[in-house]
């Protein structure tokens, strides 16, 4: 019999390189959560032959010492944990400190990079796993690793390589999953010199047309969902929309692409009744939750998980993708995000706009008098009582606000006369030396912020019964809240009936906020009287219970405006204190002179 011996490293690493990089996309893999990890904005990936002649990563993270770089390539060797509890709270994506040994013992590497702050990047080489001391490098910024002839010295391994075509088919996935998980992200990808995929930052729907196409995109499901620790967050597809493989199906955890048979039968069983069996339903979805609650270390791809209460997750996942599904209706409008598809660019094709025809008579008028004569209409409609009640009006127990604002002497308010609105978030508005553009929510949120702040201090918050009560289902802890602080909630304008141990409903809110998600605007109000206590909600908290209560009732995005309510919200901007600014700090208008008007178009040069 053979004595055991203990085996060297190189071969060590050699054997880890078959678990840890099966295939070039394993390596890019690697390559590309290291970035990630680092911090990296921006990721250039550069590959040839699918990535078995070069894989090379480029990112601007914070980089890597020069006397760690050597260090960064041995096995076991991590920045990311440092005890067992480390890895039982892990949140970044890699933390085995296998990755690059492997790769390095079955490859010829070159690790280059530049510790943000420092003066000089350097680079280390290895070469069938001999690793040559650091020298000078040229690099800007962060860290780029080139790995060339993956497999050079592993005849066996290296024979089990598909075609280019495939490798690279495989590469391209790994890319997609990074790009859909962080589409704040710029992503590069380029295969054999020729680009393939420039990726800017974007919102979320917008990758995922960018990425899966406008099919999936035009009719997918925004998912929004929480319970307790767990949240879901993506897009679902609609039965309508399914493939014959899953090539389609991304599922992440707290970021980190995984393949999981309880996250995949929970999806697949809310799929059940609304696709054929023969189909793949097609998402992007994202489950959050406390990293205690699930175990990444259950494979060396990182790919597999272990939930610590997979019945938990089961559970949520499959009710919060049946209850999106069941609000879908045959022939009604589709539920998705609506991202415009781009254009297809043709040749000789020019769009054709057509201009409302203006009198030239119109320059002969002094401009006050044609400003009164253009606004004629809208100060008679201020003036007549309204079929519906506006969104903004300026309270009775003020003054009007243009006799207590000053004037210039052509009867111009500070804030001037409201023009028009502006992709339904600005107010564009004519003041006497230009133009004035207004963040209507921004500035609402501060007036009514304002106004809840009088109200509470003269201990009359009004309230708006609801002509009929909403229920909404609510857990114990929100029901106790109800029932021990009823009156807390009283002096806010609320009125809440406990209607079962796991149900409350909205019978009244405050008159302020008449226009907000009446449940939206009760969950969030007794989450943080559960969270600082109702005596400090009166108190040392007020103010920002109060700023988030002001969000909920101000105007959202897309709200269209009529002239008198732009005018209004211009009156009551002039009227309310520090209205300046959001609740935020954030600027609620700008004002652009016409001396910076005339510069943009060159008037008199």
């Amino acid at each position: 019999m053979p004595s055991i011996r203990q085996l060297p490293d190189h071969l060590i690493n050699q054997i880890a390189a078959g678990e840890v990089v099966e295939r070039p996309a394993s390596a890019l893999k690697e390559l590309l959560e290291n970035s990630l990890d680092a911090g990296a904005t921006s990721l250039s990936v550069d590959l040839a032959e699918g990535g078995s002649k070069l894989i090379r990563v480029t990112d601007d993270g914070g980089g890597i010492a020069r006397d760690d770089l050597t260090l960064a390539l041995s096995r076991h060797a991590t920045s990311k944990i440092a005890s067992l509890e480390d890895l039982h709270r892990v949140r970044t994506l890699g933390f085995r400190g296998e990755g690059l040994a492997s790769i390095a013992s079955v490859s010829q590497l070159m690790l280059s990079s530049r510790l943000a702050g420092s003066d000089q990047a350097w680079r280390v080489e290895a070469d069938n796993g001999t690793i040559h001391d650091a020298e000078p490098a040229a690099l800007a910024a962060g860290t780029a690793v080139e790995v060339r002839d993956l497999y050079f010295n592993v005849p066996a391994r290296r024979k089990f390589l598909k075609t280019a075509a495939t490798e690279y088919a495989h590469c391209e996935d790994v890319f997609k999953r990074i790009a859909l998980a962080r589409p704040d992200l710029t992503l590069t990808l380029t295969h054999n010199g020729k680009v393939q995929w420039r990726l800017k930052p974007e919102t979320a729907a917008e990758r995922v047309r960018a990425v899966l196409g406008n099919e999936f995109a035009d009719t997918m499901l925004a998912l929004e969902s929480e319970a307790g620790p767990l949240r879901l967050r993506g897009f679902a597809g609609s039965p309508t929309v399914s493939r014959a493989s899953r090539d389609a199906q991304f599922v992440f955890v707290n970021g980190r692409f995984v393949r999981d048979k309880v996250v995949q039968h929970a999806l697949r069983e809310a799929y059940r009744d609304v696709l054929h069996l023969d189909r793949q339903p097609l998402y992007v979805l994202d489950i959050e939750l406390d990293p205690e609650m699930v175990d990444v270390n259950v494979h060396p791809t990182k790919t597999e998980v272990r939930f610590r209460e997979s019945q938990a997750v089961h559970r949520f996942l499959f009710h919060s993708l049946h209850r999106a599904l069941a609000e879908t209706r045959a022939g009604a409008d589709s539920q998705a995000i609506a991202i415009p598809a781009p254009a297809p660019i043709q040749a000789h094709y020019a769009p054709s706009y057509e201009q409302v025809r203006m009198p030239l008579a119109v320059n002969e008028v002094p401009a006050a008098g044609f400003y009164e004569t253009l606004y004629q209409g809208v100060r008679e409609a201020e003036a007549r009582p309204a079929s519906q009640p506006p969104m903004f009006t300026v309270p009775p127990n003020n003054p009007p606000a243009r006799a207590a604002m000053p004037v210039d002497d052509d009867g111009f308010p500070p804030l001037g006369f409201a023009l028009a609105q502006l992709h339904g978030v600005y107010v564009l508005s004519q003041a006497r030396d230009g133009l004035i553009v207004v963040d209507m929510h921004a500035a609402h949120e501060r007036v009514v912020y304002e106004k809840l702040k009088r109200s509470l201090d003269a201990a009359s918050m009004p309230d708006q019964p609801l002509l009929l009560p909403l229920a909404f289902p609510a857990d114990r802890l929100d029901v106790a809240t109800v029932e021990e602080h009823s009156a807390t909630l009283a002096q806010l304008g609320f009125e809440l009936a406990v209607l079962g141990p796991n149900q409350l409903a909205v019978r009244a809110v405050p008159m302020l906020l008449k226009d907000a998600d009446p449940v939206a605007l009760a969950r969030s109000v007794l989450a943080d009287i559960r969270e600082v206590g109702a005596s400090r909600v009166l108190t040392d908290k007020r103010d920002a219970l109060l700023a988030s209560m002001a969000c909920h009732g101000a105007v959202r995005a897309n709200r269209t405006l009529t002239l008198p309510e732009m005018n209004a919200l211009l009156r009551e901007m002039e009227a309310t204190e520090r209205s300046g600014q959001c609740n935020h700090g954030r600027p609620t208008w700008f004002r652009l002179g016409m001396g910076e008007l005339d510069k943009l178009f060159m008037r008199g040069q």
